[in-house]
């Protein structure tokens, strides 16, 4: 048995697609801008994240790293081919900044859990594209 498209089936499947590369270029660029300050707060040393890392306990070399990390996936973000990895590679992050707020911090781990599923989001609406 053959399907047979029709004009308006393909009218719509583009129209989903194109809804689609919208949607994830709206999540990529909030996210890419969040990442991207944060990553520089980081490792411009502002007192509130130097705080914050003294609190981790395991010394500041870690907060240049995060940083280092957040502003690699911003960007990443922005690069259509390199969406999908950078988006994966910030869901590991906040995977890990949801268990350092839980065990070392004591503090809601809501703020990195939004974060780690818009950029879950991204991996699957980047999912099949260049």
């Amino acid at each position: 048995m053959t399907t047979t498209t029709t004009p308006s089936t393909r009218t719509t499947a583009r129209t989903r697609s194109r809804i689609r590369t919208a949607l994830s270029w709206v999540v990529q660029l909030g996210l890419a801008l969040q990442f991207a300050s944060g990553g520089l707060l980081k490792l411009f040393g502002d007192a509130q994240m130097t705080a914050m890392f003294d609190e981790i306990g395991v010394g500041q070399w870690l907060r240049i790293v995060v940083g280092c990390l957040e502003l690699a996936g911003a960007a990443g973000l922005l690069v259509p081919q390199l969406a999908r990895a950078a988006a994966v590679g910030l869901v590991a992050l906040m995977i890990g900044a949801t268990v350092t707020n839980v065990a070392a911090l004591g503090t809601s781990p809501a703020l990195p859990l939004v974060f780690l599923l818009l950029a879950a989001a991204v991996a699957v609406l980047r999912r099949g594209h260049r």
